[in-house]
């Protein structure tokens, strides 16, 4: 049993966050050790929680970035609400909000505003498009920043653009919100000073978009959509196999290509014929190339063919299901698994991918239920039960 603290223990976070780029990025302090208060609005609190029921009944949203936190549900329209957080922001590490654009503002708690009133602060503004700029106030939800920032121009088939199936731009905004907070932390720590943060979806996703980004400012083209295949490299695509399976294959070389044609394909001369002997013939003859390799692993299983794959040492995976993933050997194999307590009762969810050997294993506390902690973050502000009785009878806080 581990000894030492986790790396964020002691650290309080206030957050007044909705939906999948704040709350994520808080959820990864709260893993690792942070106190979370998340601020909610009393008539139905984040509106993630309404996305769906998937989870036992709440949301799959609401459930994957918001566990270890807690609830406060209040009115920040009403001054006595907006009050509260206020004092909960003085005591605070950390703020962070994902608001319309001015919206925070308007209420005083925009990262300058705080950093002004409280310079150990470390306060995150996330937007869309950033604070200014003709894109300032424009919505910004995760599927209209993907096609603004080219993601889905150069995802999907040679016919059909796709968006990302995961949230792509609120991820990508959650991690360097994350990682900003560190960074802040650590300037504190060495200066006495926290400051402001800002985030934007677009230049999240922007920096993400590097290679096609940079391979089509700097001479080139934008690479084509060409699914799972990849536009310069072939063989590597998904190919179906006997029992209705499908395996990916990367040959990276043309060493790989000769071991995949005599030890897989059964077809050595394709080794040394001119249509196959390199990447670029290959690639020239993309449709016969995946044929030769389709017609050989149709007469297989997946498991056969990953074998015979691994054997040949070509790299290969299974295009798994997300209920593949959930049954993934590798994360059974690691103990990647844990169960958290939430209103529906137990469920499961994974380790968190920063893993610090030798550590206490990561924070993965309950999901809140809307409000679970209001009177208790109250009673700890110094109110008296009158008072939040009060409070609760006039609506500004549930």
């Amino acid at each position: 049993m581990s000894t030492q603290p986790l790396p964020l223990d002691g650290i309080t976070v206030v957050a007044v966050e909705q939906a999948v780029s704040a709350p994520f990025a808080t959820r990864q302090l709260a893993d690792l050790g942070a106190r979370v208060i998340k601020i909610e609005r009393p008539d139905g609190g984040d509106f993630a929680r309404g996305y769906d029921t998937a989870a036992r009944g709440l949301a799959s949203h609401f459930v994957w970035c918001n566990r270890g936190k807690e609830s406060l549900a209040v009115d920040l329209k009403d001054p006595r609400g907006l009050d509260v957080v206020r004092q909960l922001v003085a005591g605070a590490d950390v703020f962070m909000q994902n608001l319309a654009n001015g919206a925070a503002a308007r209420l005083g708690l925009d990262a300058a505003t705080l950093c002004a009133a409280h310079p150990r602060l470390v306060a995150v503004d996330i937007s869309g498009y950033g604070a200014d700029g003709p894109y300032a106030d424009k919505r910004a939800y995760d599927m209209l920043v993907q096609c603004e920032a080219g993601l889905v121009s150069v995802t999907g088939t040679p016919g059909q653009p796709v968006k990302a199936g995961i949230p792509a731009a609120d991820i990508a905004a959650a991690m360097y919100a994350f990682s900003g907070v560190l960074a802040a932390l650590l300037r504190r720590a060495n200066t006495g000073i926290g400051g402001p943060v800002e985030v934007s979806m677009l230049e999240a996703l922007g920096e993400w978009m590097g290679h096609p980004l940079h391979h089509g400012m700097h001479g080139g083209e934008a690479p084509a959509r060409t699914g799972v295949a990849h536009a310069v490299i072939c063989p590597y695509d998904a190919y179906p196999t006997a029992d209705g399976g499908q395996v990916l294959l990367s040959v990276q070389n043309d060493r790989e290509w000769r071991r995949l044609a005599g030890q897989v394909l059964r077809r050595p001369e394709l080794a040394d014929d001119p249509a196959f002997a390199t990447n670029t013939a290959r690639t020239g003859n993309r449709a016969k190339t995946d044929a030769v390799v389709a017609e050989a692993l149709a007469v297989m299983c997946a498991p056969e063919a990953i074998a015979a794959l691994e054997a040949a040492g070509i790299a290969c995976a299974r295009l798994n299901t997300v209920a593949d993933v959930a049954a993934h050997p590798q994360l059974a194999a690691r103990g990647r698994w844990r169960e958290i307590d939430s209103p529906a009762g137990p469920l499961r969810a994974m380790l968190p991918p920063i893993t610090m050997p030798g550590g206490p294993d990561p924070l993965m506390g309950p999901v809140p239920a809307l409000g679970e902690h209001t009177d208790a973050l109250l009673h700890g502000l110094g109110m008296t039960d009158v008072q939040v009785s009060a409070l609760r009878r006039d609506g500004v806080v549930a």
